[in-house]
This record gives structure tokens, sequence and C-alpha cells, in this order.
């Protein structure tokens, strides 16, 4: 694999950037919009590669910076426990996958993700069914993060579906990232897709990841979130739009 070069380090740097900010934000989306960046210019491997350090760092804070870390432990175990052994799964698929397909795979579920946003139709609550849907929403999630590196689906709609308090929803979200991720990263080691020299490319990127996190925090105080999650949801959909049709056509 040819090191990156400064212009290439460069449009790295500016993705973490932006998909810091996003996050700051709305308060999810960092690996969505790392991924969806990166794979327009390199295979939907390596940018998975080079999205884990920062993701799970800015997670881990997420997760572990609020008072419901133990509330939402007690109600998602099985769901997060689920998600962690699908990534595992989702990983041996892309290990044998051809990853231009993959890449239109993601590009479907922004695409998909974007239009239930976009159109207000939210999953309805699971009930008294919780404690069976989400190992099963969870081992989806997982599933689709191993082969796409992008948590967002299932997972956003299901947790919004549950409607968790705010920090709980945020905590929730935060750790169901890490454990996906953390899955992931071993998986792809497993599988000779995690290469010293990405894996230093990605530890680089977690400076640019909470300065651009910590810009977000700071404008989401003078900017109406919904209007900035709606912004966040359309330019997704439109990137997945893009790797959709470049990988398909």
């Amino acid at each position: 694999m040819p090191p990156i070069d400064l212009a290439d380090a460069a449009m790295v740097i500016a993705a973490f950037l932006l998909a810091g900010f996003v996050k700051g934000v709305a308060g999810f989306g960092l690996p969505t919009v790392t991924l969806g960046l990166l794979a327009l210019s390199r295979p939907l491997p390596e940018a998975m590669a080079l999205m884990l350090v920062p993701a799970l760092a800015t997670n881990i804070w997420q997760a572990l910076a609020g008072p419901a870390l133990w509330v939402v432990l007690r109600r998602l175990w099985g769901f997060l426990l689920a998600s962690g052994l699908g990534a595992l799964a989702g990983t041996g698929i892309l290990a044998r996958s051809d990853a231009a397909l993959l890449s239109g795979l993601l590009g479907l579920l922004l695409v998909l993700s974007a239009g239930l946003a976009l159109t207000g139709r939210p999953l309805p609550p699971p009930g008294r069914r919780e404690t069976w849907v989400s190992p099963l929403m969870g081992l989806a999630s997982g599933l689709l993060t191993g082969m796409t590196g992008s948590f967002l689906m299932p997972a956003a709609p299901y947790f919004a579906a549950l409607r968790l308090p705010p920090q709980e929803f945020i905590q929730g979200f935060g750790l169901g990232v890490v454990v996906a991720t953390a899955a992931l990263a071993v998986g792809l080691a497993g599988g000779g897709l995690l290469p010293a020299e990405i894996g230093l490319a990605s530890l680089a990127g977690v400076v640019p990841a909470f300065f651009g996190m910590a810009a977000g925090q700071r404008l989401r105080h003078g900017l109406p979130e919904a209007r900035f999650r709606q912004m966040v949801q359309a330019g997704l959909g439109l990137l997945g739009l893009w790797l959709t049709l470049r990988a398909f056509r």
C-alpha cells in the first residue's frame, strides 16, 4: 500500500474535522460521515480502518460523559452484546466480498437512513417485545457495521423508537458504536485488513475529530438542532446516492 501523501492527508484530516463537527452538533454520525467521504477516493476497507481510532475515542468519551451509563447498560446489554457478535460476523463477510459492492451497500444505507429521517416516519416502539427485539436489532446493526463500517442502520431508528431520554440516547448510542467498532477492529486485524501504516494514520485523525466535535458542540447552542439534522441527513442522502450509483453503474 503506497504511503499517504500530503494532499491525501489533508483530505483525511478535513473528513475527520467535518465528521467531528457533525457529531458535536447532532450527537452521532462520525463513522458514517467519515466513511461516506473517504469512500469517495479509496476502497471501503481502507476507509473503515482509517475511521477506527477516532470513532472509538470520541464515542468512548460520549458513552462515559454523563450519568446514564449504568441505566443504558442495564437496558441495552442484549443489544450491545449482539451488535459485537454481529460486527465480528460482518467483517468475515467483508473479507470475502467485493469492496465496491459493499461501498454501494453503504450508499444504500445512507439513502435509507436519510429518507426515514427526512420523512419523519419513526419505527413503532417495541413495547413488551423489547426483550427479544433488542438483540435482533443489535445483531443487524453489528452485521452491517462489520460489512460497511457504519453503525447508523438500523441502530439510530431503533434507538429513536425506544423513546430514550436525550442523555440515555447519546450515551447508549455511543456505547453501541464503541462495542461494534471494537469488534470491527478485531475482525479487520484478524482478516489482515488493518496494516500498521493505516493504524497510525487513524491515530492521527483523533485530534481533528475532537476539534471538530468541540466546534460542533459550541454551535449546537446557537443553531436549531432539528434544522441542522435535516441538513446533515440531506447531505448524507446525496452522498449515499453517489456511492450507490458509482458502485452499481
